[in-house]
């Protein structure tokens, strides 16, 4: 009989070790799997699953995992990512409500204080932003209480930014985004993509958005349950703004009273992005504007970085969109 063909790529590979030649043990069990990955060629992959392990056999040892405990983490994991899809990614969603998501964001956007913090992107930059003129009204349905945001971009100096373009998207008065009611909502609804002028300043009409849930109808929102947590994300404003030779920023202006302010489900909120909406009633200011009277107001500057700066590296203006939570079709629960 033949002998059997041998595999030359598995018979390359070097024949597995131990740390020092230790066998598993629970006190030692970090060491001896980490100790697995010395030959990985990539540095920094080494780095992050060396530490990783640690972290993660630390935990376990610190809780004491059950078996069962364990068989219910890996159900829990599995149906999320049974979950996700092309429109939805619960993965995503698990670590937004854990807090990474903000914490990577944070991480890698580092201001120094200098210039406007950043947030999460958030899933619902999905169409590009209609060019709009400065006082135009996004509200394109005319439905919810109106509102003017007013404001200014410029470099860490103060220097006016001319020409900076800012992005701007919102939920409408009833928690949703255009693109979940398609056939409800006008197309391009509450978006507009505005050009700052000689100034670097810039103006829109709008109205006051409204808090709205995150999907809570998979794993997630079980995980929200069971800990006694809600899925709300309170009011706010998206803003992308960029302007050449600066570092463009992904942030959010929050409506300051709102409910879930200080409950984010995603840990979304910066002290430095809130701010409150007063209403205005003045007649001659409201034809002035073009709205009905009264009406709500709200002034937010935005500072950006060069992109030379020394206080942080450059940095891409937020995490992809791809990588972004979820995508919801239909009306939140």
């Amino acid at each position: 009989m033949p002998d059997a063909p041998i595999d030359t790529a598995l018979s390359a590979r070097p024949a597995p070790t131990r740390a020092g030649g230790e066998p598993f043990t629970e006190e030692g069990s970090a060491e001896v799997v980490a100790a697995s990955f010395a030959r990985t060629p990539d540095p920094r992959l080494r780095q992050v699953l060396t530490s990783l392990v640690h972290h993660l056999h630390a935990f376990v040892k610190d809780v004491e995992l059950t078996e069962e405990e364990w068989e219910t983490a890996i159900a829990f994991l599995t149906r999320t990512g049974q979950m996700c899809d092309d429109v939805r990614q619960e993965f995503m969603l698990l670590s937004d409500v854990l807090g990474v998501s903000m914490l990577v964001e944070t991480i890698n956007h580092r201001t120094g204080g200098t210039s406007t913090e950043s947030t999460v992107l958030g899933p619902f930059h999905m169409v590009e932003s209609p060019p709009r003129e400065l006082g135009d009204d996004i509200a394109l349905d005319g439905k919810g209480e109106p509102c003017l945001v007013t404001g200014q971009v410029t470099g860490p100096g103060g220097e006016p930014l001319t020409g900076a373009l800012v992005d701007v998207w919102q939920a409408d008065d009833d928690g949703f985004y255009d693109v979940q009611q398609p056939g409800v909502q006008p197309e391009r609804n509450l978006r507009g993509l505005f050009t700052a002028d000689d100034d670097g300043r810039f103006w829109f009409r709008t109205i006051v958005p409204r808090h709205y849930p995150i999907p809570d109808d998979g794993p997630v929102g079980e995980l929200l349950v069971a800990t006694g947590r809600h899925p709300n994300r309170p009011a706010h404003v998206h803003f992308i703004v960029t302007a050449p030779g600066h570092r463009p920023v992904t942030t959010h202006l929050f409506v300051d009273g709102d409910p879930y302010i200080d409950s984010d489900a995603v840990f979304g909120v910066k002290e430095s992005l809130v701010r409150e909406f007063p209403v205005v009633d003045d007649p001659a200011r409201a034809a002035e504007v073009g709205l009905p009277n009264p009406f709500r107001t709200v002034h937010f500057d935005v500072v950006l970085l060069r992109t030379d700066s020394p206080h942080v590296e450059a940095q891409p203006a937020a995490q992809p969109a791809h990588l972004q939570s979820t995508v919801v079709q239909g009306a939140p629960s």
